[in-house]
């Protein structure tokens, strides 16, 4: 059964929350194939109904100065879905591990094979101390949906992305207007526009799958200058392996690393 987005607690509690969307011309580029920008859109959306269907949203969340923060995602996409195709978007809760809330997705195409799918953790937070707060209480109340899974942990879903030197800089970004959510800072999807606008073109639109592991390390705020470093990773590209890209984006004042990210293009 599909939901409705505008109403996420109208039909009752769901223990997987599952939409459908028309790829329109904003989410393909020049390839005619949906962009992994638009994946995550398409997941958080589908992320912040399903909180408001199990009654853990964004208001819900508030009342008890509590919040939801994204903290890492893997999103493997085996096949790009084209323009004009109706994909459904899957996403449910599966328990917590340590700090993290673990949260899973999956996009079927138009023959209800699963394309794409992540995995990914995030932390609920106080949000007078913005200190992370345990999710047990929380994650014990909602469905478990213990034998649905997407990314595994041995597929090394939603993993810490480890710090990798030689980095070069290859673009600046500057926290504006249409960067910002609600929350105050750069939205998490406005990442991955960044990361992709560093790829040469071409590299994009000619990849059939992609695999783009990220970790949020530090909000980036209103205004705040972001050098983002990245180079081509050598010790995966062989035969039939994917070539390999690894990015971090530092605070330019500070040099603090605000993400951590590794993008493989088959």
């Amino acid at each position: 059964m599909n939901c409705d987005p505008s109403n996420p607690k109208g039909s009752g509690i769901v223990d997987v929350w599952q939409e459908e969307a028309v790829l329109r011309f904003g989410a393909v580029d020049r390839s005619d194939r949906l962009t992994l920008n638009t994946v995550f859109q398409f997941f958080q959306e589908a992320a912040i109904s399903h909180a408001e269907n199990l009654g853990v949203g964004r208001e819900d969340m508030a009342r008890t100065k509590q919040g939801w923060v994204l903290s890492r995602i893997s999103v493997f996409i085996k096949k790009r879905p084209k323009y004009g195709e109706t994909v459904t978007i899957r996403s449910w809760p599966q328990g917590w591990e340590k700090l993290f809330a673990i949260r899973n997705y999956e996009i079927k195409d138009k023959d209800d094979t699963a394309v794409i799918s992540a995995r990914s953790a995030w932390i609920i937070v106080d949000l007078e101390k913005r200190r992370p707060l345990r999710p047990q209480a929380i994650m014990d109340e909602m469905p478990q949906n213990e034998n649905l899974v997407s990314l595994t942990t041995e597929e090394n879903g939603a993993a810490a992305v480890i710090e990798r030197n030689n980095l070069v800089k290859a673009a600046e970004r500057k926290g504006l207007y249409n960067d910002i959510d609600y929350n105050g800072h750069v939205n998490n999807a406005r990442y991955v526009q960044w990361i992709e606008d560093t790829m040469d073109f071409k590299l994009l639109e000619n990849a059939d799958k992609m695999r783009l592991d990220i970790n949020y390390l530090n909000e980036i705020l209103e205004n705040e200058v972001i050098e983002i470093f990245s180079a081509k990773v050598d010790d995966e590209s062989a035969c039939g392996q994917p070539v390999v890209y690894a990015f971090e984006g530092r605070k330019k004042e500070s040099a603090q690393a605000a993400f951590r990210a590794e993008l493989r293009l088959w």
